[in-house]
């Protein structure tokens, strides 16, 4: 069915300067970034031409780019990426996951976590 077509790329890692903390903001640190696109494969697939379907390094660039400047929240940072996933066209929703190994919460953690979903703004409105 069109539109449940998905492509993942997971465990991408990029040192940054992301974080609340001072700290954090001075001495940086790995975030690991998954992001999935929903689009119609179905051309790519019949045809086997990269000019119907995307270039995962065009996906794997929006999360590299969105990495800079740094932000204070997660949650900007997987917005930048939402939104530059979004731009590449042909996407009907996008999924962003960003997680901060060793986050500084007092306690023991593997990880904190944002995942947030974006489509299209709506033509004409």
């Amino acid at each position: 069915m069109p539109g449940s077509d998905k492509i993942t790329l997971a465990g991408l890692e990029f040192y940054a300067y992301h974080g609340v903390l001072e700290g954090e903001r001075l001495a940086g640190q790995k975030f690991e970034v998954d992001v999935e696109v929903y689009r119609d494969l179905a051309p790519a697939g019949a045809t086997d031409d990269l000019e119907q379907g995307l270039d995962y390094r065009l996906m794997y660039n929006a999360a590299r780019e969105s990495m800079d400047p740094p932000a204070q929240l997660l949650e900007t940072v997987a917005e930048r990426i939402a939104a530059r996933l979004l731009a590449l066209g042909g996407n009907r929703l996008v999924v962003v996951r960003v997680r901060k190994p060793g986050v500084a919460l007092g306690g023991l953690s593997r990880y904190a976590e944002v995942e947030i979903r974006r489509g299209p703004a709506a033509d004409g409105g």
